[in-house]
């Protein structure tokens, strides 16, 4: 017995020393990633030393003697901290995922090759001026410099888990064009309608047009005001003061064919689990208070984009600062960065400040063609397409080889889905949709279906990096004009306001003239008409400075009335978040108050539901029963706005999906579209309530016709009983948040399927106020259930009379390692509606510094 209990103790021992082992060994490869962030760094490269003070969120400010420098210092600090985001980034703008994690990513990176972001990227590298040159050079430089140093899990932990199943994998260095596709990512996330057209094909399919045409409503212009009211284009030039003339424009075109575009919509859809869904309800906020307006006497500017959820956040909080202004060196600036992209992306420099929501203009076209073989037809003459071929290789297999075909148009998009989403819309989509242009060159026989072709900007190389450096050193309002003009893709809504008191907002991007159709529904490719007719000149594009009521609100609402003489699009936003901020900024302001930089925090919150103002009253109307009177009479009363703990608004939004079900996703029969449930929905709502056997009334689930009342008692009854399996038979005990979660998933790990590694990347998921089409944007999408899929990706809010005053929050954290005290150390007080002081001033930045990192050049 004592030998027994010998040898056990000796077993006992072993195994602990094995797992003590592991432990030691899992510490220290989650560690080996951790950036040097205090000390000295010898770094081959810089010209003079650069200091890179971190605060106690881990935020660096970097500050260096010259441009290079600073530019070679954010390179290297972005890849301390976010080099396996930047690696997979450029691994999905070059199509190039399957490098990584195998076959399991080729449809996708046949699709990406076909959009070609990587070569239209190279393209633009020669446009681009000399300043941005050496900005990306170095900054380039500075991120090899990193990798110089650091491989495998010392660069992230990412990478050793990558290694179990890819061991051959190493990194390459950073080149140029590798930050310059990203804004072809970014082109791509905020895209504009090309959904919309696959989406109104698909569901005229199986309702026909007429009805089709009910689901997207004309904008609500006398309930929710645009961002830009009157003002006219006068001898070419946007006049603020101008009176409207009515203008061109076109409606709708021929819808196409519904085979090929299903087949687009599933490839497209293959990206979303890579850069988040797409669509007009995702969107922004950012608005501006004139210093008439404020208790500082100075604008106030808010800024929220709503962007898909990611572990880590899209978004890394940065300063760049010159250490000495001059002309070579004039970068002093804060703000909003992405990993693998040099400049701010939204922020603040010492004179001006600026905010981006999507302006959505229509942007692109799905073409139909008539093909065969590789000729296409415009106006009955045959023409051939481009080819290229593109080796995708794959880790742990063979390559595979793609040929990428290209009309005039663009790339066809229809050849490299797997699935049926942009072919179905080639098959069976009327080939003549409502507002098109008169007949002209017959379509040729359907046979069976057409090809889609992708006529979109982005595709079309421009310089556009240029604008970063011109708004990052803006001085002022026609410096800032200057720099929007260069931002050709993504189009968004820039806001402005500078210390001097000046407030603005101007449209630019480039944008397409349509003569005779606007690009709703996908146009025939063999008729020459559907053509482009050049760009909206940059001078024509809606600009306001300094209105009369001392406030600009921009939240993807339609950008100007329906008489400004071009087309932008007709898929706006319909307005719901855009006019509570509205109305949320007279309140604060009426009969002379001012609003505080506490109370734009606090609209940043707001989770009002106007859908619910309108729809819980006519509920609490209806007939009810013992089940259903008790979850019911929740309404009755109700506030309508949605924090984490109403049982009011968990109600309400299980009603809704009931509804959304029923009346819209059933009508198409097919998951390849479905309803956002946003405020289009919303305001079909409104425009059919005095139509009671309209249509849309009808539940689809069912082979009767239903009545409007019908269907919504079925929705009231079926929620209760959704609500009473998930969270218990006593209404008084739902809560919202425990619906609306949110997940922060890693982007590539974080869904492996095995749970000790996404328990290693993930976090979450938490509990979440808000919702779609709210101010307090966390958005969901009721086919899929009540989790977060959109949310404000960061806040911020800037003091233009005192930079150091402003304030901010990211949704995760600084850093990208997984354990790093930075990961998640901000998601709690985003997730609450905090934010942390934003220091800028040099002495504010030294007053907040945690640590402070010097890179000196080597030797």
């Amino acid at each position: 017995m004592r030998t027994f209990w010998r040898v056990l103790v000796v077993i006992g021992l072993v195994v602990l020393l094995a797992l003590g082992g592991l432990v030691l060994y899992g510490v220290h490869t989650a560690r080996a990633s951790f950036p040097q962030v205090s000390g000295q760094v010898e770094v081959p490269g810089l010209e003079a030393p650069v200091t890179v003070w971190r605060d106690d969120l881990g935020v660096p400010q970097i500050y260096a003697d010259t441009l290079e420098d600073l530019f070679f210092a954010q390179g290297y600090v972005h890849a301390q901290d976010r080099f396996w985001e930047m690696d997979v980034r450029r691994h999905i703008t070059a199509g190039r995922l399957s490098e990584m994690f195998g076959k399991s990513q080729v449809s996708t990176d046949s699709f990406l090759r076909t959009l070609g972001w990587r070569r239209i990227a190279e393209q633009e590298l020669p446009l681009l001026s000399d300043r941005s040159t050496t900005i990306l050079t170095s900054y380039s430089k500075g991120v090899n410099a990193y990798l110089a140093e650091h491989s495998g899990d010392q660069l992230s932990l990412e990478y050793a888990v990558l290694g179990l199943q890819n061991s051959d994998y190493r990194p390459e260095p950073w080149q140029p064009a590798d930050s310059v596709a990203w804004l072809k990512a970014l082109a791509w996330d905020l895209r504009g309608n090309m959904d919309d057209e696959v989406y109104r094909s698909v569901m005229a399919a199986a309702v026909g047009v007429p009805e089709t045409e009910k689901l997207f409503p004309a904008y609500p212009f006398a309930t929710h005001r645009p961002i830009v009211e009157g003002g006219a284009v006068v001898n070419g030039v946007f006049e603020q003061g101008a009176a409207s003339v009515a203008g061109g424009g076109g409606a709708g075109v021929p819808a196409a064919a519904l085979g090929p575009l299903t087949q687009v919509q599933v490839a497209s859809r293959s990206l979303e689990s890579w850069l988040g869904p797409g669509g007009h309800d995702i969107g922004s906020n950012a608005w501006v208070v004139s210093g008439s307006k404020t208790a500082t006497g100075k604008p106030l500017l808010a800024n929220d984009p709503h962007l898909a959820p990611a572990m880590p956040s899209l978004w890394y909080q940065t300063g760049l600062h010159c250490t000495a202004v001059t002309d070579d060196c004039n970068y002093d600036v804060a703000g909003w960065t992405m990993s693998g992209l040099p400049g701010i992306f939204i922020g603040h420099n010492a004179r001006i400040a600026w905010g981006f929501t999507n302006l959505g203009p229509d942007v692109t076209d799905l073409v139909l063609e008539k093909v065969e073989g590789d000729v296409y037809f415009v106006d009955s003459q045959p023409k051939v397409m481009t080819t290229r071929k593109e080796l995708i290789r794959v880790a742990g297999g063979d390559p595979v080889a793609i040929t990428v075909r290209e009309t005039a148009d663009g790339p066809v998009i229809s050849d490299v889905a797997d699935i049926d989403t942009y072919t179905a819309v080639g098959a069976d989509a009327p080939v003549s949709a409502p507002g098109s242009v008169e007949a002209g060159t017959p379509p040729p026989a359907r046979g069976d279906g057409y090809a889609v072709a992708l006529r979109w900007t982005a595709l079309r190389p421009a310089p556009t990096f240029d604008a970063f450096d011109l708004l990052n050193t803006a001085t002022g309002w026609e410096d800032f004009r200057r720099a929007a003009s260069k931002l050709a893709v993504p189009a968004q809504n820039l806001v402005f306001a500078d210390v001097d008191g000046n407030i603005g907002y101007q449209a630019p991007g480039v944008i397409p003239i349509r003569e005779g159709y606007t690009g709703k529904w996908p146009v025939p490719g063999w008729d020459s008409r559907y053509k482009w007719n050049g760009t909206i000149p940059f001078p024509a594009l809606p600009s306001v400075r300094n209105p009369e009521e001392g406030w600009i609100v921009t939240a993807n609402q339609a950008v100007i009335g329906p008489k400004y003489p071009f087309f932008l699009t007709d898929d706006w936003s319909y307005g719901a978040r855009s006019q509570r901020i509205v109305d949320l900024i007279e309140a604060a302001t009426a009969q002379g108050a001012k609003v505080s930089t506490q109370q734009m925090q606090a609209i940043q919150m707001d989770s009002w539901n106007e859908l619910a103002s309108f729809l819980a009253p006519k509920l609490v109307g209806l007939p009810t029963t013992a089940v259903t009177a008790p979850a019911v009479g929740l309404l009755d009363g109700w506030d309508f706005t949605q924090p984490t703990d109403s049982a009011a608004a968990a109600y309400f939004n299980a009603v809704w999906r009931q509804m959304v079900a029923r009346m819209f996703d059933a009508a198409a029969d097919t998951e390849l579209i479905n309803a956002s449930g946003g405020d289009r929905y919303w305001e079909v709502i409104y425009r059919i309530w005095e139509s009671p056997s309209d249509f849309w009334w009808d539940d689809k689930t069912t082979p009767e016709v239903e009545t409007r009342d019908e269907t919504l008692q079925a929705s009231v009854a079926a929620a209760v009983d959704e609500l009473t399996g998930l969270q218990g038979d006593d209404p008084s005990g739902w809560n919202w948040g425990g619906l609306h979660t949110l997940l922060l998933q890693n982007q590539t790990l974080g869904d492996s399927g095995i749970a000790p590694i996404e328990a290693v990347f993930n976090r979450g998921p938490v509990e979440t106020a808000g919702g779609g089409s709210i101010v307090n944007a966390t958005g969901w999408t009721p086919l899929d259930g009540y989790e977060v899929n959109w949310v404000p990706s960061m806040r911020q809010v800037v003091d233009l009379s005192d930079f150091d005053a402003s304030t901010w929050v990211n949704l995760t954290g600084a850093s990208g390692h997984a354990f790093d005290p930075h990961y998640n150390d901000q998601n709690e007080a985003w997730r609450t509606g905090q934010q942390f002081p934003w220091p800028f001033t040099s002495d504010a930045v030294a007053a907040a510094a945690a640590d402070l990192l010097t890179l000196v050049p080597a030797g």
